[in-house]
């Protein structure tokens, strides 16, 4: 079998592309652009085109909704806020969010929004850091009370359904804080919302907003020059449409357009939970920077060990074995995404091998068709990035099978 220097057989990458050529050709996933890395070597391959009825190619600058695959990004600023002791793991948060401060818990996370005890301490920036300050997504449990409240208070969703704060900051603040917690500071892991919460407490923490710290000291270290919580409309032409595809019937409906979209213009809520558009280029260049120990072309973006926290995984036993069982029970709901074990700060870390992947991969994935993961062992970075959002299975199967395919190109 043919090798080249990067440790990628040359049959396994036209597999590769055959695979992912397969998910296009099928109609169901209008294009992609997916990016491999193993130590200097990179390799691309762009397919289909930006709209599911034609037009436009898809090309390598091609930049997209991010979702959730924004969460590992955006965590990135608090960690530059820790390695200058600006803020410290068990600071409570109070401090910069009281909207969070003398937080009431419900006895039961599905039980009455007035049923309540008090919290047994403050909520610390460790517990927004690894999502276990209390509240969190449960989109298994739409009709739980809190659940309900989140989208009534307009803390989620809008008329259209879009699944991002509309307000901005110290209002979407002042109605979390209306809100009791589900679980105790520290108790559990909960999706998401404190991934938004920590975009509000760096912005709070630095007196600068959330966007222009994340580009003052991420983004232009590390050229990431397509990156931001939306397209300008220089680069608009750049943006597909995002699909959601009846699940019914799989016909394609736009979710979010191009033009007028919400990415077309500054939203009022940078959100790091799901905000950023990004390339493939830009999204390689900071999993390099992790893989990398936190340094780019000689430059220190982190500290080593604060990439360290961020990639392996900090859950205690306990925690670790509910998330653990959550995505095993919710497999059907996920597509076989989410079986990766533990988490880090704003990051999925592999504790077990469920699937291709060794222990110590980490990353995520997004809800727009997006993944991205870097692999210490192997010195791999994988992204694949589609406009197809995950309202049918058709991009998680696209993204397990670049996962699967991808690991056979492995060849030394």
């Amino acid at each position: 079998m043919g090798q080249g220097n990067s440790g990628f057989s040359e049959a396994g990458l036209r597999r590769l592309r055959e695979v992912l050529a397969r998910h296009v050709d099928s109609g169901k996933i209008p294009g992609l652009v997916a990016l491999v890395s193993r130590g200097e070597e990179t390799h691309v391959e762009t397919l289909g085109t930006m709209r599911h009825d034609g037009g436009a190619p898809m090309r390598r600058d091609t930049i997209f909704r991010m979702a959730s695959t924004t969460k590992p990004v955006a965590v990135a600023a608090t960690m530059v806020l820790l390695d200058e002791c600006r803020l410290r793991l068990d600071d409570p948060v109070d401090h910069w969010l009281p909207e969070l401060a003398d937080r009431q818990v419900l006895k039961r996370p599905d039980g009455p929004l007035e049923d309540t005890v008090p919290a047994r301490r403050p909520i610390t920036v460790r517990d927004l850091l690894t999502a276990t300050f209390g509240l969190g997504l449960d989109m298994t449990a739409r009709t739980a009370p809190m659940m309900s409240a989140l989208f009534e208070r307009g803390v989620y969703g809008q008329e259209d359904g879009w699944l991002l704060p509309a307000v901005e900051p110290d209002e979407w603040m002042r109605r979390l804080g209306t809100l009791p917690l589900m679980y105790q500071p520290g108790e559990r892991w909960l999706y998401n919302i404190s991934d938004d919460v920590l975009g509000v407490l760096v912005a709070r923490v630095s007196g600068q907003s959330f966007e222009s710290f994340l580009r003052e000291r991420i983004f232009e270290p590390l050229g990431m020059k397509d990156t931001g919580f939306y397209v300008p409309a220089d680069k608009i032409d750049r943006l597909p449409p995002l699909y959601a595809p009846d699940p019914q019937t799989g016909q394609f409906k736009v979710e979010d357009p191009a033009q007028g979209g919400h990415h077309s213009k500054p939203p009022a809520f940078a959100s790091g939970g799901g905000g950023l558009d990004s390339t493939a280029d830009d999204y390689h260049a900071y999993f390099r920077m992790l893989l990398n120990g936190g340094t780019h072309g000689g430059e220190r973006i982190l500290s080593r060990a604060a990439v360290e926290l961020m990639t392996t995984n900090r859950l205690p036993a306990e925690q670790l074995a509910a998330r653990e069982a959550l995505a095993r029970n919710l497999v059907h709901l996920s597509y076989g995404q989410g079986q990766q074990g533990g988490w880090g700060f704003g990051m999925a870390t592999r504790t077990y091998r469920g699937d291709y992947a060794p222990l110590g991969q980490f990353g995520w994935d997004g809800g727009s068709g997006t993944t991205t993961y870097a692999d210490p062992h192997n010195q791999l970075i994988g992204i694949l990035l589609t406009q197809t959002g995950m309202t049918t299975p058709d991009s998680a199967r696209a993204i397990t099978d670049f996962w699967t395919t991808l690991y056979q190109a492995l060849d030394d």
